[in-house]
């Protein structure tokens, strides 16, 4: 009986799943309006100093962050059901064997991962931004330690 409503229970993964696909599509269309304007502006005024092109630089890489955002919650989505709910083995599942995710454990490493890479995109935009300033190396550190941090946890995870 117990069993049962613990086998049951499984099925509440449902609400992340629902959550994480609907941000990842929000997202998805929000990157697509902000790339759609970033066109527009750009036709209207195309960039003729290397100020205003690192200008476009950062906002390039402000939409490839919410673009690896949303890729990481789709893939959060997609393997909490491969996970969770859905019977076939994962083995079977083509999509977890290309991310080797074989488990919980490794959709966790998987999101670290993609994590750092999202630090090092932010680091790069306040970089480009700020230019050389103390602030930026402190920035830096800040994100080396986090980055140094996920590392040392992922290695130790196994």
């Amino acid at each position: 009986m117990i069993e049962k409503i613990f086998q049951s229970s499984r099925y509440l993964v449902l609400i992340a799943i629902a959550a994480a696909s609907v941000s990842a599509i929000v997202l998805y269309f929000g990157s697509l309006s902000v790339l759609i304007h970033l066109l527009m502006d750009l036709l209207q005024e195309v960039p003729t100093t290397t100020e205003s092109g690192k200008m476009l630089a950062v906002k390039l890489l402000k939409i490839l962050d919410l673009l690896l955002i949303a890729i990481t919650l789709q893939t959060i989505s997609v393997s909490l059901y491969r996970l969770f709910i859905t019977p076939l083995r994962v083995e079977n599942s083509t999509f977890l064997n290309v991310l080797n995710i074989k488990s919980f454990h490794d959709l966790k490493i998987t999101i670290i991962q993609v994590s750092i890479v999202i630090l090092v995109i932010l680091f790069l935009e306040q970089a480009v931004e700020l230019g050389a300033r103390s602030e930026i190396l402190y920035f830096g550190s800040a994100v080396a330690l986090v980055i140094l941090a996920s590392v040392y946890a992922t290695r130790h995870m196994r």
